[in-house]
């Protein structure tokens, strides 16, 4: 039998809330904007080398009222970044639709895992092989993020980027741990495919959330 909940956590009034902040943005087209991130707990793709595995259960972080967290978000800034865990495994519907009401421009970082929901403006794809995107995600996204953690990772760049549109921007991202490694190898990887851009974790070398 489902709980008082579990309704309001479908219906997307309620969502589980690991930490909500506002930073710049460190990665990707936007890099270097200044960003209000909402990170939702909940993810099932189960990356090894996730630097945010606390994001997993999302019975840890507590329920917030959607509309209540979208008010404190633009009370900040215009610009939403959805993150998590994996935000589209939740109802996106309240919360973005309140946002909008806003003023608020809504990003998404997303495995693509999960269908769309809600009102968005920018979405970044960053497919993994543990949980591939929906067609409709390809089709949609604005940028590819791809990370790189072994060389076996450019071979799924390129699969991936042959599913997204013409339009999307395509990122190559070094996994964190392994950037010093795997740098000079998507160096010249982009040297060759000039249609790839690197993408750099900014944020980690200013300090910031």
């Amino acid at each position: 039998m489902k709980t008082e909940e579990d309704i309001l956590l479908k219906e997307g009034k309620m969502l589980p809330v690991m930490e909500h902040f506002y930073t710049l943005q460190g990665e990707g087209a936007h890099t270097g904007k200044a960003a209000y991130f909402i990170r939702l707990g909940g993810c099932d793709v189960g990356c090894h080398w996730c630097d945010v595995k606390e994001s997993w259960d999302p019975n840890l972080h507590p329920l917030m009222n959607a509309e209540e967290i979208a008010e404190t978000a633009a009370r900040h800034c215009k610009t939403i970044v959805l993150t998590g865990g994996e935000p589209l495994m939740w109802n996106l519907d309240i919360l973005t639709s309140r946002l909008k009401a806003l003023g608020c421009t809504v990003h998404i970082e997303t495995s693509g895992a999960y269908p769309m929901s809600g009102q968005i403006d920018w979405i970044t794809l960053s497919p993994k092989k543990t949980g591939l995107p929906k067609e409709e995600i390809y089709a949609r996204a604005h940028e590819l993020k791809v990370i790189v953690f072994n060389n076996n990772d450019f071979k799924f760049a390129q699969e991936q980027a042959a599913k997204v549109s013409a339009n999307c921007t395509l990122y190559l991202q070094s996994e964190w741990s392994k950037r010093d490694e795997m740098y000079p190898k998507i160096t010249d990887f982009i040297l060759e495919h000039p249609e790839w851009r690197a993408s750099v974790q900014t944020h980690k070398y200013l300090n910031i959330p």
